[in-house]
């Protein structure tokens, strides 16, 4: 999956002698969480809504009229906006883009190409992305199974468990860190398993008795077919 099929294509962009408050009503009015700040086309910063919030919260405790007369009227984007910001590019994968951000503690990233900036991905994508994964908006029947190792097999043992017990698999997600386990060989991983069927307790307990222990499940009605 690449970050140019989810990031925000062509985000609106702002310059950096814009006032803050002008920048906080077009972020307020377009729902959006960060502005690129592009001088002569080129990325100079960013801001975000946090940056607003922190700033708007500080003028308001303090309550003084001539600190909010300054926020109005003269506090500019490039006084508050993160200088340099760190970025992805379009051809990223959306592996890189999780990973740069947890190891940055970053949230939102400016997508550029080249030095054009053309995109923006946030963590609004990331969780549009966690719940197509997920099937969030689909009845998906799903169970959790307890860690298992990995090998050579283990998925395939899985599908036709799951299968012969009637269930017709949607996707599997092994979940868990890729380093090998302590004793070596291949890592332990939860597995995820959604699918539709009729009869989940049934796939449950072909599972099971395959030697899969199911640590959660969760079961959804199909919509009814129309006659």
């Amino acid at each position: 999956m690449m970050v140019r099929n989810w990031m925000q294509a062509n985000p609106m962009t702002i310059p950096s002698d814009m006032l803050v408050s002008e920048a906080k009503r077009l972020m307020s009015e377009n729902k959006l969480h960060a502005l690129p700040v592009v001088d002569g086309g080129r990325l100079r910063g960013l801001v975000t809504r946090a940056n607003l919030l922190r700033t708007g919260h500080f003028v308001l405790r303090t309550q003084n009229p001539a600190e909010f007369d300054y926020f109005v009227t003269r506090l500019k984007v490039k006084d508050i906006m993160v200088r340099n910001p760190a970025t992805v590019r379009a051809s990223d994968t959306m592996e890189h883009c999780l990973l740069k951000g947890q190891e940055l503690g970053v949230a939102q990233f400016p997508v550029v190409d080249g030095e054009q900036v053309v995109g923006v991905i946030s963590a609004n994508e990331i969780f549009q992305l966690a719940a197509h994964c997920l099937g969030a908006w689909e009845r998906r029947c799903g169970v959790t199974l307890a860690p298992v190792r990995v090998g050579p097999g283990v998925l395939g043992r899985i599908v036709d468990a799951a299968e012969a017990a009637g269930a017709v698999l949607q996707a599997l997600y092994p979940i868990g860190r890729h380093e090998a386990s302590p004793g070596g060989g291949y890592p332990e991983k939860r597995i995820i398993v959604r699918f539709h069927a009729p009869d989940v307790g049934a796939v449950v307990a072909a599972l099971e008795a395959a030697g899969f222990p199911v640590i959660e499940s969760v079961e959804t009605q199909l919509p009814a077919l129309a006659a």
